[in-house]
């Protein structure tokens, strides 16, 4: 009997009629619903203007994902990185005063001698092409060895920040000459970007900082200068290098400060800059995963994995069954079990190292061309042994208990 046949038998043909008729006019109802809002629909979507917005597709669009491990290593590769230059220029201007400071006695020595060397024998000295190369060359001597410690410190310094800050990069993409950086227009852009207007936002309060803390420092000590000519020129030079140095200090740990703020703008600008939107992420996570080096990385690496597995667990086989030189099988048996279980499987190279882990282990080494070939192509690792093969890994268990002087188990069979 057909479920119309029940249906009719249930409810009868008057009702059925009934049920179509409704269903009929449901149907019809929902075809003019459909066709007015369809009309209704074309009618606004020709009525909004030509400019109008999807919202829901700029929705998309925003950038409100944080940037990937591999955005941050293709910027880097690009030479895009977080990189202050005030913190290049507060550390310089440290290591420069920091090294004279320290060297100050030899520098001033050094000057000193030579400048009363050079006046006090003006007299002797010829005017000659050789007596004036001579003399250049003595001053560039003394302006050397008297500034290279300087030189020295400020390299040191200034190589350190910028490791500290980007760390061991060498790029050349930013070096490559491209034609769009001689365009005016986007130049002129790049002028009066929003970037360009918070660089200019930043060097102006720069210099109102450090312009009010000069101020605050000097205008104790400008009342005092005109008193340095009643001293001897030594004691006036050791006492206007100690101020120098002093507001020196002074505005270098301003400049840290303001030095530290930037860095810390600086790469949370670098983070904005590499922002994605949810389609760009899932687009890098296609390609990752559609990479085949990726990919076969990831499967070697699998494989590794659990061929260690795998090798751990031989030392705890009964016996290994070979064929001899192919393939290798390791097999346990313990009682209460439904049946012998393969622990490892391998052939060739594999199967060597099987075999190696088993000497070493003294497990025994059971020669079995049929079965090894029969146990490697059916059974997969922690797999038991199938009933067809009862019998000849029953054979060869009994061998080895009889070796080991052990009572043989019987297997079970199902």
């Amino acid at each position: 009997m057909t479920c119309t046949q029940i249906f009719l038998r249930q409810f009868g043909s008057s009702r059925l009629d009934e049920f179509e008729k409704i269903l009929n006019k449901k149907l019809h109802e929902d075809k003019i619903f459909s066709s007015e809002e369809n009309n209704s629909t074309e009618k606004n979507s020709s009525q909004l203007p030509q400019n109008f917005f999807d919202l829901q597709r700029f929705a998309e669009g925003d950038k409100t994902e944080e940037p990937t491990a591999k955005r941050r290593g293709d910027a880097r590769k690009k030479g895009q990185v977080a990189k202050s230059q005030e913190l290049n220029t507060a550390f310089v201007l440290l290591a420069g005063f920091l090294v004279i400071k320290i060297f100050w006695e030899y520098m001033y020595v050094n000057v000193a001698e030579y400048s009363a060397y050079i006046f006090g024998h003006l007299h002797e000295n010829g005017t000659s092409v050789d007596d004036v190369m001579k003399i250049f060359l003595d001053i560039v001597n003394v302006m050397v060895t008297t500034a290279f410690p300087v030189m020295i410190g400020v390299l040191l310094f200034a190589l350190a920040v910028n490791v500290y800050q980007v760390g061991f990069m060498i790029s050349t993409e930013r070096l490559e000459p491209k034609l769009s950086n001689l365009n005016p227009i986007s130049g002129f852009g790049r002028l009066f970007s929003k970037r360009a207007l918070v660089e200019l936002v930043k060097s102006l309060f720069k210099i109102i900082v450090i312009g009010f803390f000069l101020y605050l420092y000097l205008k104790d000590e400008i009342p005092f200068m005109p008193y340095f000519i009643y001293y001897d020129l030594e004691y006036s030079l050791a006492e206007i290098a100690d101020k120098i140095f002093v507001m020196a200090f002074q505005v270098i740990a301003v400049i840290m400060v303001l030095a530290a703020a930037d860095y810390a703008y600086q790469r949370w600008q670098m983070t904005q800059d590499l922002m994605m939107t949810k389609q760009e992420v899932k687009d890098e996570y296609k390609q990752m995963e559609g990479d085949p080096q990726i990919k076969g990385k990831i499967k070697q690496k699998q494989r590794q994995m659990a061929m260690a597995r795998m090798m751990q667990e031989v030392p705890k086989a009964d016996v290994i069954v070979t064929n001899p030189t192919h393939l290798a099988i390791a097999l346990m048996y313990k009682k209460g079990m439904v049946a012998p279980q393969i622990l490892a499987k391998g052939q060739d190279l594999v199967a060597e190292k099987i075999k190696a882990k088993a000497r070493e282990y003294r497990i025994p080494i059971v020669e079995n061309k049929p079965l090894a070939r029969a146990l490697y192509e059916t059974v997969e690792v922690g797999d038991i042994v199938p009933h067809n093969l009862y019998q000849a890994v029953a054979e060869v268990l009994a061998y080895v208990y009889r070796l080991k002087n052990k009572k043989v188990p019987p297997p079970k069979n199902n």
